[in-house]
């Protein structure tokens, strides 16, 4: 444990301290956010606050990790992973900022990319880390047996996951927040199942989005972006494979399977009906147009977080027996 704890306050400090340097460095080089003309009009004003901050994130978060690491098979692939989706997303960032729009790659190729990486994690996975084709279902000791569907599986979780934060992220310190309470939770399941190394990799990607709340709380200095919202969202998909809680993820990350849902709900809505169910998604754009503070929305969309992801561990812990 205490391993975990000074992974998690090195990887703070780290990003703490090369924050203000990072931040003027993507000043420097005119690294900033462009706002999409569709959401609300207050976000206007968000427009050219530097981007990219995931790469602080992934710096302050892989730093302690190699150098404290086991570099066992599992806490490697959830690395490849996060430094997989991460490099989508700056591929994403860099192309919106060439072009000076708020769409970056195409959605084929975001999931192309996606696909190819989950395949490979997902061989790795099952023929080298011990995972098995199973679907372990919550407070039971059964399983579904998938078979090959499995790699699809994989695949369906890091696309999803990895887009529902990015999605998550539309308010200052939201998705950094959301997912350091839901590594957290990982962190006591690696934990409490022997898992260090896992728990090391978990500790020190809390730690880091911890730091990086201190410049991207409101009104924020700088946004992850895309390299940070799908970098956390791959670890936190990894994470869930690898401890086989994939299921469960449904629990512990609910705040961002809501922000996902809202946005499907409200396409089929449309499409369906012609009409809109919320005023504006994903979710949180809903309760801005509600008059809601950007602040109170960021509390208790973490105090959510918070209560669903202390009710996946418990739900963990009862199936586990203990």
């Amino acid at each position: 444990m205490f391993q975990l704890l000074a992974a998690g306050l090195a990887s703070m400090l780290i990003t703490l301290f090369l924050g203000p340097k990072f931040i003027s460095f993507v000043k420097k080089n005119e690294f900033g956010q462009q706002i999409r003309e569709e959401g609300p009009k207050q976000h206007a004003t968000k427009r050219g606050i530097p981007t990219m901050g995931g790469l602080l994130i992934i710096i302050g978060m892989m730093t302690p990790f190699f150098i404290l690491s086991e570099w066992s098979i599992k806490s490697l692939l959830v690395v490849m992973t996060t430094l997989g989706c991460g490099a989508i997303g700056f591929a994403d960032d860099f192309a919106k900022i060439r072009m000076k729009r708020s769409l970056g790659l195409r959605a084929r190729g975001k999931l192309g990319l996606q696909l190819g990486l989950a395949v490979i994690v997902g061989l790795i996975a099952v023929r080298y880390a011990d995972i098995s084709e199973t679907i372990s279902v919550p407070m039971t000791n059964r399983g579904i047996d998938v078979g090959i569907a499995y790699y699809f599986f994989i695949f369906l979780w890091i696309a999803f996951f990895s887009n529902a934060v990015n999605l998550t992220d539309g308010l200052d310190g939201l998705a950094a927040g959301s997912v350091a309470v839901t590594m957290l939770t990982y962190m006591a399941i690696a934990f409490l199942t022997d898992q260090n190394d896992l728990g090391l990799i978990s500790a020190c990607l809390v730690g880091a989005c911890v730091g990086f709340l201190w410049f991207n709380s409101f009104p924020a200095e700088i946004f992850m972006g895309d390299t940070g919202s799908l970098a956390m969202g791959g670890a936190i998909a990894a994470m869930a494979i690898l401890t086989q809680t994939e299921i469960l993820l449904l629990v512990i990350g609910a705040i961002f399977v809501a922000e996902a849902a809202s946005v499907i709900i409200q396409v089929i809505s449309f499409k369906a009906t012609g009409k809109r169910i919320f005023l504006m998604t994903p979710i949180h754009h809903h309760f801005e147009l509600m008059a809601w503070s950007e602040t109170k929305i960021i509390m208790r969309f973490w105090i959510v977080s918070a209560i669903f992801a202390s009710t996946g561990f418990t739900i963990f812990y009862l199936s586990t027996g203990r």
